[in-house]
């Protein structure tokens, strides 16, 4: 749209020609910026130290005024791991394979641990920041991509505690070792998707958070923590392929404890599921981005 500023006169009527007519003058296009992206690197480039604060402001605040600390990010998985090696690996006797029940199921909670903490985080992420964004402008993707931070660095802590359990077990990882951060940037990766979708729809509707937990619930019974994709019946091998944890949580076993082959045609499933989850919680945060400010 063009508009052309004329020079009234000070006192000006109607049949003033300067009101009647605009003259030829400097002429002011304006025009709608074109749309971001779905995922606007350039902002959040630009926005870096933003990202770096509050990434690590929520490390910070996840275990300010604790006894036990960063000790909070072992307890729950090695507990859990334990529970489990004593009911189902003793009593049930679930399958590990030719490594200790507990090396397995432990080796399992590392990745399901992240993918669980990164979603609910994520989607927690614009509630939890409902006072900055109200208050100043800033990519909101930054938020979610803070809340990933976190889980990281427990997953990091989670793999420190991992390598005794190995050495007690006498278990020696091979060369397969080194595909391990793919397999927990899956798991990441994974939740991000789902979680920005969860994030958008949690700004709006407070009922997500009960939901998640449900969710959660039925994941974790539903991914090879407590037992290995072999005991699933192969007439539900496809559909139980379709939870991409499987593809993560497999091939990080794999990876970790050396034993079986790498699962190929669970983590092309669950590179697929991936990525079409990344690309819709992008498009559906970028959608409903505009309305943060006003529904939170």
């Amino acid at each position: 749209m063009e508009t052309r500023v004329a020079a009234l006169s000070p006192n000006p009527t109607i049949d003033d020609p300067s009101v009647a007519a605009i003259p030829e003058g400097p002429v002011t296009r304006i025009s709608a910026t074109a749309p971001a992206p779905l995922f606007p690197a350039t902002d959040v480039w630009r926005f870096r130290g933003l990202l770096y604060f509050l990434t690590l402001r929520n490390i910070q605040l996840r275990y300010k005024q604790t006894a036990f600390g960063f000790a909070w990010a072992v307890f729950q998985p090695l507990l859990i791991a334990l529970s489990l090696s004593m009911f189902l690996g003793k009593l049930v006797t679930l399958p590990s394979g030719s490594v200790s029940y507990l090396a397995f199921v432990y080796a399992a909670m590392v990745p399901w641990q992240l993918f669980a903490q990164v979603v609910n985080e994520v989607s927690q992420s614009l509630n939890a920041n409902a006072s900055l964004i109200t208050k100043v402008y800033f990519p909101r993707l930054l938020l979610p991509l803070s809340s990933v931070g976190a889980g990281l660095m427990d997953a990091l802590i989670r793999l420190v505690v991992l390598l005794p359990i190995l050495a007690h077990y006498h278990i020696r990882p091979t060369v397969a070792i080194l595909a391990a951060p793919l397999f927990m940037l899956l798991a990441v990766l994974c939740a991000l998707g789902a979680g920005l979708t969860l994030a958008a729809l949690n700004a709006r509707y407070r009922d997500v958070n009960q939901a998640l937990g449900i969710v959660l619930q039925f994941l974790f019974f539903a991914s090879p923590v407590a037992f290995p994709s072999t005991v699933v019946s192969s007439r539900w091998t496809f559909w139980y392929g379709l939870n991409p944890l499987v593809g993560s949580i497999e091939g990080f076993r794999w990876s970790v404890l050396g034993t079986g082959s790498a699962p190929v045609v669970p983590l092309l499933a669950a590179a697929i599921i991936t990525a079409v989850l990344l690309v819709t919680g992008l498009y559906y945060f970028h959608r409903a981005e505009k309305s943060f400010a006003d529904v939170i």
